[in-house]
């Protein structure tokens, strides 16, 4: 993922915190009110505090975000026990120089006609904030757990916060 969120700020650690990360899941809500997540490959977060990805024009998730911008976005990395939960508003384009410069041969597989595809669409997802959890090392967690259990002081089970867009 492309990190050009400003140094020192709450968006480079979040780039930070999901860099790894390549797909999100994306939560919309579906016309009956329920809520309908998808995974999509998280392609930049830009100094402006937009997430941006590719998408394809005739899938559900547009019709659902031009009655609803409101989504959030899932991270997850289980093996280093850490979580992002993001929440933002989204909006689509067709912005031939984000589509550029995003473009790998990679998105071929979805969009056959390449950059031209008529159905390739950028989802942007302005970030309103987000929260972190952080675990850390299973041993040293589990160690950590076990002690708080046999003398009663708080178990330190790991980072968790909250950052703004």
């Amino acid at each position: 993922m492309k990190n050009d969120a400003p140094r020192n700020s709450d968006l480079h650690k979040l780039a930070e915190l999901i860099d790894d990360i390549e797909v999100a899941m994306l939560t919309t809500r579906a016309a009956d009110g329920s809520m309908v997540s998808r995974p999509l490959q998280t392609l930049k977060l830009d100094a402006n505090g937009e997430l941006i990805f590719f998408t394809g024009a005739n899938s559900h998730k547009v019709a659902e975000l031009t009655d609803d911008h409101g989504v959030n976005l899932a991270y997850a990395h289980p093996g280093e026990h850490r979580y992002v939960s993001v929440r933002g508003r989204a909006r689509m384009d067709r912005d031939a120089d984000t589509i550029d410069e995003l473009w790998s041969p990679a998105q071929k597989a979805f969009f056959p006609d390449g950059k031209d595809d008529p159905n390739l669409m950028v989802l942007r997802v302005q970030v309103r904030d987000a929260s972190y959890w952080e675990a850390g090392n299973f041993i040293e967690r589990a160690l950590d757990f076990a002690r708080a259990m046999l003398d009663d002081t708080p178990s330190d089970i790991g980072e968790q916060g909250h950052l703004e867009g």
